[in-house]
């Protein structure tokens, strides 16, 4: 049984900077894609950042390039999120997920190809 838990979100000021972690267990860590996903009040759950099971692809939403960075540290089954020169905009509840399928090239930003979900973690960048 996947379990995917999210932490490290909070209230920061605009400007300012998070980590968000995500610890996975179940299955094993190494040979699945693992993304982020965020959704604000009043709107429908978006694609943020997608890692590959190796670690050696990225990919972005257009409006967190250049401020968030994914990384992973398979040795610890935990999944990144460094969110940077935050903006009220970034305001969500924030999940990370897994891929369904192993070994997948390349990645992919469809929330129907995560099938394992984490609780979220709520994001608020205040003004």
């Amino acid at each position: 049984q996947v379990q995917l838990v999210e932490s490290g979100g909070g209230l920061v000021q605009a400007g300012g900077s998070l980590r968000l972690s995500c610890a996975a267990s179940g299955r094993t860590f190494t040979i699945y894609d693992m993304g982020w996903f965020r959704q604000a009040i009043g709107k429908e759950r978006e694609f943020v950042a997608a890692i590959s099971w190796s670690g050696g692809s990225t990919f972005y939403v257009d409006s967190v390039k250049g401020r968030f960075t994914i990384s992973r540290d398979n040795a610890k089954n935990t999944v990144y999120l460094q969110m940077s020169s935050l903006n009220p905009e970034d305001t969500a509840v924030y999940y990370c997920a897994q891929d369904r399928r192993a070994l997948r090239m390349p990645l992919t930003i469809l929330e129907s190809e995560y099938d394992y979900w984490g609780q979220g973690t709520q994001v608020t960048v205040s003004s």
